[in-house]
């Protein structure tokens, strides 16, 4: 004979009542509290959107969280971007949902993580890659969403058939683009949106994202990023094998796309809000006569390399020419839609630079026929004449963007009664600052500011994107 306890039969009953709620529905946060939810959700979707006679179809991957849902309330929509979508994140639009009550949801964009519509990545394949497509997927998802999943899980069960519940988009850097564009585009389907660091100008020569490296560096490590973009340009020329394994980067057989590697490696530090792990120690070896190239080569493979997590085949030719479909994917995926549409070259100024000189515009067009063919560059004057650039027209959009963000030089800074627009200014403020605190890679639980060297500028940035939340809210049900 069995003797339950009772705290046995608590626990028994406990694990009932979690059986009977709806398991793919209602989720718990990972232990690790990194996503409120990894939980895979699917639809199927229109391969093309604009033609009236292809029908095909692929599977889509989306996410949704509950918890903190109030029956009526808004529906968060969180847009992912320019790789795979693993979850949704629990960063500051999980204390935005818990505020206003809201269900998040999340869609994969087309061709990553695993809602590819083709098993191969040739780049025929790729003709449907696009911002437009992916808006249209985002309009198919909100109604399917709100028609059909809240429509027979919830709002039937509450008698609310004819409920239509108010949206708001929220994206990060390019998908920070894709919720302006959204908003832009279907108006009636989003009372507004959120573009953190949103990229809405695609700009052919980019030549203002290294000067703000420069800025954002400060004097004295501006002054030794450049020294060693120019010892390392001398020796590429006598002994580039030995230069590149330093580095840990023998495999990079052209000689820029190892520069261009360099170069990131450095951005990713002011873009991420980590300034002081490369500058303190670059700093130090400038004035206390080390080896300068030494001391970035420690910074590349400790920090960037291994805490940060970049890969080196990533700059690959190589690498980015191969078409298998896997979890690497995302490389070439990116470089097509820069290659086909937004272009965002990155490349030298002709003077004062920090990057090396020779990652120009003709490395960025060599790159683009290398890897996908004749034929394919970015129409980034399309582009801006389609969405509007940094003139977009909409309204309900509210714009963010860090101060030593590189990228902010892609975004709208400047504000209006429709489209307000915010600076956060702080010494470690980078990409998505708002949304993801500092620094703003690895996650903050929470999109924690504790860490930021001015928390006071990030609560006063969030307070006004609270406001206008609430406000479009509110003017959307009263509609």
């Amino acid at each position: 004979m069995r003797v339950f306890t009772a705290c046995t039969l608590l626990l028994l009953l406990l694990l009932l009542f979690l059986s009977s709620v709806e398991s793919h529905r209602f989720h718990l946060p990972k232990s690790d509290g990194k996503y409120l939810t990894e939980d895979e959700q699917w639809l199927d979707q229109s391969i093309d959107h604009f033609s009236p006679i292809d029908h095909r179809q692929f599977k889509q991957r989306y996410y949704e969280f509950l918890d903190y849902y109030q029956v009526g309330g808004p529906i968060f929509l969180k847009i992912c971007g320019e790789s795979a979508c693993l979850g949704i994140p629990n960063d500051y639009t999980a204390v935005l949902a818990k505020k206003f009550g809201a269900a998040l949801v999340s869609l994969e964009h087309r061709y990553y993580g695993k809602s590819s519509p083709f098993d191969d990545l040739a780049t025929n394949n790729l003709r449907y890659l696009s911002s437009k497509q992916a808006l249209f997927d985002l309009a198919v998802f909100r109604q399917y969403y709100q028609l059909i999943v809240l429509q027979e899980s919830i709002n039937a069960k509450y008698n609310l058939s004819k409920a239509e519940n108010p949206w708001f988009v929220f994206g990060v850097s390019y998908s920070g683009a894709l919720s302006a564009w959204f908003r832009l585009k279907f108006p009636h389907l989003t009372c507004g949106s959120l573009a953190s660091s949103a990229v809405v100008l695609a700009v052919y020569n980019f030549t203002a994202f290294d000067q703000q490296i420069g800025e954002s560096a400060g004097a004295q490590c501006k002054a030794a990023l450049q020294e060693i973009t120019e010892l390392v340009d001398e020796e590429l020329q006598s002994d580039g094998g030995s230069v590149k394994a330093l580095f840990g980067a023998a495999q990079l057989m052209n000689d820029v796309d190892f520069l261009y590697f360099l170069a990131d490696a450095a951005v990713t530090a002011f873009q991420y809000g980590n300034p002081d792990v490369l500058c303190s120690p670059l700093v130090d070896a400038k004035t206390s006569g080390k080896n300068l190239v030494e001391a970035y080569s420690s910074y590349v493979k400790d920090y960037y390399l291994g805490i940060f997590g970049a890969s080196v085949k990533t700059y690959d030719q190589q690498h980015l020419k191969n078409t298998t479909v896997s979890d690497a994917s995302g490389d070439r995926l990116w470089w097509f839609q820069v290659c086909s549409e937004v272009a965002y070259f990155q490349v030298a100024p002709e003077n004062d630079t920090v990057r090396s000189p020779r990652i120009d515009t003709q490395y960025h067009l060599n790159l683009c026929k290398n890897v996908f063919g004749e034929g394919i560059y970015p129409d980034v004057d399309m582009t801006n004449l389609y969405y509007g650039g940094s003139k977009i027209a909409g309204t309900r959009i509210v714009f963010t963007n860090g101060s030593q963000d590189p990228w902010r030089h892609a975004s709208k800074q400047t504000s209006s009664p429709d489209l307000p627009s915010y600076i956060i200014n702080c010494h470690n403020c980078g990409h998505g600052t708002d949304l993801r605190g500092c620094p703003q890679s690895p996650l903050n639980i929470e999109g924690n500011a504790e860490n930021c060297s001015s928390p006071e500028a990030v609560h006063k940035v969030r307070q006004e994107v609270i406001n206008h939340i609430d406000l479009w809210l509110s003017e959307c049900k009263g509609k």
